[in-house]
């Protein structure tokens, strides 16, 4: 049973290791029941062009909420044609969507939090939970010095909302890390890190950010850095 796997271990047995013994071992272990959620930002670029080099069958999925910038469907584009990859696309329930602009209004998350994570859940979480129902494990790009919500974050988690193993292979890198690697490896990017967008969601939740921000800064601005998780990474 896969809530049987010992995560501790496993923790222990990829401690330092590279991302892509990470990779190769779980998309090997959990074949047909792996897949790997790209939000298409710098790490999950990384993510991509790692997973094409050991399987270009695997399975990668990403949420379109139907309020994503032009910049993220060009970069989509141009990552299945660089890589052979056909990168499932995942959208919100239409009527839910419908029901929440007609009773809350088209820009409603900027009037509460309770409203931005209403707007979150609709748009992301309902079709994230669609995607990873039929796996056992899923892939993400998270690292720890993103944002103060994830900085107790490990390689391997338990993930209790969606009942199954979440992989983070770059837990441990840097932003640096992140660049070094696109830029060695010529690796397609969304063209809005070069306009001062390190985090890249929807359009009116994103906006840039001014010199010596932290790099989660233009990402729902107007709340807590506290509060600055969309429900997608919940243990």
């Amino acid at each position: 049973m896969i809530q049987n796997i010992d995560i501790e271990h496993l923790n222990k047995t990829f401690k330092g290791a590279s991302a892509e013994k990470v990779l190769h071992y779980f998309l090997n272990e959990f074949d047909g029941k792996v897949t790997f959620a790209s939000s298409l930002g710098a790490e999950d670029q990384v993510l991509a062009h790692m997973i094409a080099g050991i399987n270009k069958e695997a399975s990668i999925f990403m949420l379109d909420t139907g309020r994503m910038f032009p910049e993220t469907y060009d970069v989509l584009a141009r990552t299945n044609s660089r890589y052979g990859l056909n990168i499932r696309v995942y959208f919100p329930d239409s009527d839910r969507v419908e029901e929440m602009v007609n009773d809350k209004g088209i820009n409603l998350f900027y009037k509460s939090i309770e409203n931005r994570k209403l707007c979150c859940h609709i748009r992301k979480t309902e079709p994230l939970q669609r995607a990873l129902k039929p796996n056992d494990a899923w892939i993400t790009g998270l690292r720890r010095s993103q944002a103060v919500t994830r900085t107790n974050m490990e390689v391997v988690e338990w993930d209790d909302v969606n009942e199954l193993l979440k992989i983070n292979p770059l837990i441990e890198w840097s932003n640096e890390d992140v660049w070094d690697f696109i830029k060695k490896y010529n690796v397609p990017y969304n063209k809005l890190h070069d306009k001062g967008f390190p985090s890249i969601g929807c359009q009116p939740c994103t906006r840039a950010i001014e010199p010596g921000e932290d790099i989660r800064a233009g990402r729902w601005w107007w709340e807590d850095p506290d509060t600055k998780e969309c429900g997608l990474h919940k243990k």
